[in-house]
This record gives C-alpha cells, sequence and structure tokens, in this order.
C-alpha cells in the first residue's frame, strides 16, 4: 500500500526521488533551537528549516542515549526490539538492516561525516566490518573555535560528499555533528558569542541556580549555535547547485543535553528534542507547527516509503514506525493526525557503572501531557554507581557543583534529583511540570489516570515482544559490550587505583 501510494504521489516517475539531509546534533534538548522561543540559543538554519516546513512540538526519541538512539532511527524499531543494540557500546546485531544500507543497494548516493552509528561495533554475519551509513567522508579539517569543538569540516566534508555524486543520483547524506556533547571549553559561550549568564531565562528546577551552572548552559548553547553554523551552510550549498527544491533536510539531535537528570535518563529532557523538516517541493502549508507525536522509529519507514522501496524485499527488519508522509502531504496545523497521540520509551544498560555491569531498566510513555515511569530495579543508582563516578551522568561543571553541594549538606534534594535512588512508578504532568520534579503516581486523585497509562504501556510492548515486559528483562544484562574501558574504569577504581580524567571528573568518584 504504501508503495502505490507513492507511486500515485509521484504520478509517472517525472520527479526525481528526494534527496535526504539528516542532520543530528549530538547531546541538544527540546526547545533549546530559537525557533522554539529560546531566546539564549541562536539558530537561524534550524529556524529556516522550519519557517520553509514544518516545526514538531512533540519529537521523541524512544532511549535517550546516543547508540541506542540511533539505532532506533537507523532500523525503525524501539531499542528493546533491537536485541543487543539496545544498549550503549553494544555489537550491533548482523539481522538488522538499516535504511541507509537499503538506499544505497537501490541506487542512492548514501554517506555521512563524523559521527554516524556510535558508540558500538557493526560486524557482518562473516566477522567482517560494517558501516552502517556506508561511508565516512571525514578529511576535511579546519581549525575549531574552542578546544572542545571537533576539527572536522562538516560543510566541507558535505562537499566532498556531492563531488563524488554521479549526476543525477539521488543522495542520502547523515550529517553527524559532536556538537554539543562534552567535553566543553568552560566559558566559551560568553567569551565568543558575548552572551552573559542573565541571558538564562531559567534554571531547570532540578540544578542550583549560579553563575558556573548558567556558564554551563551557555557553552552548551554556543555548541549548539556551531552545530547550526554548518547546516546554514550546507543548505546554502543546496541551493548554489539547485537541488534544495527536491530535498528533504530533517534537523534534530539524538538525546537531551549532556547534563545531570537529563542525558541517559527518561524525563522529557531526556527523550522530548527539537525537530524541524523541509522539502520545499512537497511539504504542502510550509511553516505550520505540529503538535503530533513523532518517533524516531518514524524516520525509516518514511526514507523507504519516499525512494520506493519495499521493507521486505530489502532485507529489512519488520518496522514499527510508520511513516511521516500523511504530515508532509497533510495541510492542517497542530495535529495532524488522530493516531499520534502518545510515545513509548525506555532504556535498558548503558555506560558500565554497576557491578557484574547491570543496567537500570526503564519503561514509559508519554500521552495527553502525562509521563508515566517504572523503574523495575530500585535498587541500583539510576545514573552509576557513586565509586564509578555516576558514569552515565557525564563529567561537567553542573555536576560537580551538584556533588560539592551535597557533600556539605547530605539531605541537598538537587543530588537526590539527579543521582538518588528512585521509586518504581513515577507520574508528572508535562504542562505544568515538564522539568519532572513533582512525582503525582501516589496521590489517589490520578491513580486512574496512572493505571490506564501502565495498562497501555503494557499492552504495546508485549504486541512489540519486548523482553523486559516478557520476563525475559535480564537478557539485557548479558549482552557484551564492545567497548573495555570503562569497564577498566570500574575495576581500577574498586581495586583503589587511580581513574584517568575524561569520562568523568576525578572530583565526581565517591565512596
Amino acid at each position: 500500500m504504501l508503495i502505490c501510494s507513492a507511486l500515485l504521489f509521484f504520478g509517472c516517475q517525472e520527479n526525481a526521488p528526494p534527496n535526504i539531509l539528516f542532520a543530528i546534533a549530538d547531546d541538544a534538548s527540546y526547545p533549546h533551537m530559537s525557533a522554539y522561543g529560546c531566546d539564549w540559543v541562536k539558530t537561524p538554519a534550524f529556524d529556516k528549516v522550519a519557517s520553509d516546513g514544518i516545526l514538531f512540538s512533540n519529537a521523541y526519541t524512544p532511549n535517550a542515549k546516543c547508540a541506542p538512539s540511533r539505532a532506533c532511527i537507523l532500523t525503525g524499531r524501539n531499542s528493546w526490539q533491537l536485541e543487543d543494540a539496545a544498549n550503549h557500546w553494544p555489537y550491533f546485531p548482523a539481522k538488522f538492516k538499516t535504511f541507509a544500507e537499503a538506499l544505497h543497494e537501490n541506487g542512492y548516493h548514501v554517506g555521512y561525516t563524523h559521527k554516524g552509528y556510535a558508540p558500538g561495533i557493526a560486524l557482518n554475519a562473516d566477522g567482517s566490518k560494517r558501516n552502517l551509513l556506508v561511508k565516512a567522508y571525514n578529511s576535511e579539517k579546519l581549525i575549531p573555535p574552542t578546544t572542545g569543538i571537533a576539527k572536522t569540516d562538516y560543510a566541507g566534508n558535505f562537499e566532498k560528499f556531492l563531488d563524488d555524486r554521479t549526476e543525477g543520483t539521488p543522495f542520502f547524506f547523515w550529517y553527524g555533528s559532536v556538537e554539543p556533547h562534552r567535553a566543553y571549553e568552560f566559558n566559551s559561550g560568553s567569551r565568543i558569542s558575548g552572551s552573559t549568564p542573565t541571558d538564562i531565562d531559567a534554571v531547570p528546577a532540578f540544578w542550583p541556580d549560579n553563575d558556573t551552572i548558567r556558564r554551563d548552559m551557555l557553552d552548551y548553547a554556543f555548541e549548539i549555535e556551531y552545530f547550526d553554523s554548518h547546516l546554514q551552510k550546507m543548505l546554502a550549498k543546496l541551493e548554489e547547485i539547485g537541488e534544495a527544491e527536491n530535498t528533504i533536510v530533517i534537523v534534530t539531535a539524538d538525546n537531551g543535553m549532556p547534563f545531570p537528570r537529563v542525558k541517559g535518563q527518561a524525563y522529557d529532557y531526556s527523550n522530548h528534542l527539537p525537530l524541524a523538516i523541509k522539502w520545499p517541493a512537497k511539504i504542502k502549508n510550509p511553516g505550520r507547527m505540529i503538535t503530533d507525536y513523532v518517533n524516531f522509529i518514524d524516520f525509516a519507514p518514511t526514507f523507504l516509503e519516499l525512494a520506493l522501496i519495499d521493507q521486505e524485499e530489502s532485507g529489512m527488519q519488520t518496522i514499527t514506525g510508520r511513516s511521516l508522509t500523511d504530515i508532509f502531504f497533510s495541510s492542517k496545523n497542530n495535529q495532524a493526525t488522530t493516531y499520534r497521540d502518545h510515545i513509548l520509551i525506555g532504556k535498558e544498560r548503558h555506560d558500565i557503572g554497576r557491578p557484574d555491569d547491570v543496567g537500570y531498566p526503564i519503561r514509559g510513555i508519554v500521552k495527553n501531557g502525562m509521563l508515566y515511569v517504572i523503574n523495575y530495579k530500585t535498587d541500583r543508582w539510576p545514573s552509576g554507581d557513586p565509586v564509578t563516578g555516576y558514569l552515565n551522568c557525564d563529567g561537567s561543571p553542573t555536576k560537580t557543583q551538584i556533588l560539592n553541594l551535597h557533600r556539605k549538606d547530605t539531605l541537598s534534594n538537587f543530588w537526590y534529583m539527579s543521582f538518588g535512588k528512585r521509586s518504581g512508578e513515577e507520574l508528572y504532568d508535562l504542562s505544568i511540570d515538564r522539568e519532572c520534579v513533582n512525582n503525582l503516581a501516589n496521590l489517589p486523585e490520578f491513580l486512574e489516570i496512572k493505571t490506564n497509562l501502565s495498562k497501555l504501556l503494557k499492552t504495546e510492548l508485549s504486541e512489540q515482544k519486548d523482553p523486559r515486559i516478557l520476563g525475559n528483562g535480564d537478557i539485557f544484562d548479558q549482552y557484551p559490550y564492545s567497548d573495555t574501558k570503562h569497564k577498566d574504569f570500574y575495576n581500577r577504581y574498586m581495586n583503589g587505583e587511580k581513574i584517568p580524567a575524561g569520562w568523568v571528573n576525578q572530583t565526581d568518584f565517591e565512596r
């Protein structure tokens, strides 16, 4: 049916299959793009895509960590449907094909720059190396404005990619920035952009509000703006070569900002992400704001449909996501469909940080502005154990501020919100508490809402054959890591050895 509708849409193939530019920032939360009204982040390229296309206000990743989030994008399946790839630092299962590989096999010129699927290792069934995004373009370098920014010339590598294309061949390019991933050069945001801490309209309620944390947020903002500056050059290149009209441009991020209680967790700042999409040739009524709940697993079926590729014939596993073309070809604002009314989220094992390398399993659902979460192993530390420096939370000035405050005052609520153990169920009203600090799960007046959300969540997870809901959730802790560095950190620290600086700060470790 998808193929037939696409054939009807394209008519007698007078229109060429669309090109696709997929731009993905590394760790940026909704609503930290200026198109959403965020005054302390300036993103003219993102805003241009939104004004020329569609701005989405309810886009979510199923799993708020780099590798599992990107695996969901590439396969169109939720992370709990991806075996090893549900985890961070996995061996990507050979059985799962990516839409990029399918596009390549069906005549698309496919490539990426810098961060594609990561961190993890992908191998073919025979053990040979596999590139899930076909071909890397990383030869072009530049001198970055700060020590925290990569030397990769993203826009320059996009031009190299285009130079390699045979004229008339449709392309897919993945612009994988590593900004605003940590580490940052402290105070670079203020120093270069001229921003001041008072430009931040509000500090989230789960962190202390002080000058250091505001400057940390400005450094994060500067790196988002750097990501946007390369996108702006890519958009200009498309205009220059006459390809802007028939190129779908998607701009988003893989998971929330690299700060405590956000990245690697399952709250609104963690999974709720910016998204803008433009396609001048086909998207109707540009400039729309869409409130439908859109899932990262929806990208793969969208691309395959528009490239006229049959999912089954291409060799891809069954896709759970649903094509976004119904939104593209609609002229509606706000809610464009009736069925995109909720999102499932969750997590399993992220960075090593607990005995026996076990994870922190969560499942959740967002519907009607309510977030319901189940924490399955409440005896475990949600951000990693204290002795490993809470390894599932990047080292940062904000993290250090919270830990230092806790050492002075063990009753610090900031520490409990970011690093303390949690109850089995959580429920938040995102319309008034998108920071998720007021847990409503145990209030009798919310029992019916909680019960209904729990029932829907468990029903859909059962239909999707989630091992966690079917009683075999421990399988996720048994998959091997493809990286030994973090396990070595854990073993060395338990033996009383000093841990090298890097992923976390030395001051993050606690006995």
